[in-house]
C-alpha cells in the first residue's frame, strides 16, 4: 500500500514538472460563487437551445404522412402567380424569389423591363393569350 502512494506521487509530480502544477490541483481549488452563476446561466441556456432544437424536430400528420414542424414553417410557393404553371425546377426558385415569376416567364416578360416589373406591371390575361 505504501509503495502504492509513493507511485502515485512520483507520477503527480511528473505531471506537473510536464503539463504544470494547474493539472493536478483539485477541480474545486479554484470553484466559487461567480462561476457557479456562469456554469447555472449556461445550462439554462443549452437546455434551451435543446427545447428549441427538439420541438423542431417533432413531427405532425399532413394528409397520412408525418411531416417535420420545421418544414410546415418554410411557405414556399412553386406556383407561378404569372402562368399558374407548377414548377419543379430548382432554377425557377431564383425567379420565383426575386421576380415573382417563373424562368420562362421572366424571358417573356421581365429581361430587359426590371424597372418596370419592379414598379407592379404585370402582363393582362388577353396580352398573354395573344401570346400563347
Amino acid at each position: 500500500m505504501k509503495k502504492d502512494l509513493e507511485y502515485v506521487a512520483k507520477v503527480e509530480n511528473a505531471i506537473a514538472k510536464k503539463y504544470g502544477e494547474e493539472t493536478i490541483q483539485n477541480p474545486k481549488a479554484s470553484w466559487n460563487d461567480e462561476k457557479e452563476k456562469e456554469y447555472l446561466q449556461q445550462i439554462k441556456n443549452f437546455a434551451k437551445k435543446e427545447r428549441q432544437r427538439s420541438e423542431s424536430k417533432d413531427k405532425v400528420e399532413v394528409n397520412g404522412f408525418f411531416v417535420s414542424k420545421k418544414l410546415l414553417n418554410r411557405s414556399s410557393s412553386r406556383v407561378c402567380p404569372v402562368c399558374d404553371s407548377y414548377s419543379f425546377e430548382v432554377s425557377d426558385d431564383l425567379y420565383l424569389n426575386k421576380f415573382d415569376c417563373c424562368f420562362e416567364c421572366y424571358i417573356q416578360w421581365v429581361e430587359d423591363r426590371e424597372q418596370r416589373w419592379s414598379a407592379g406591371w404585370r402582363p393582362s390575361k388577353e396580352l398573354k393569350e395573344s401570346v400563347k
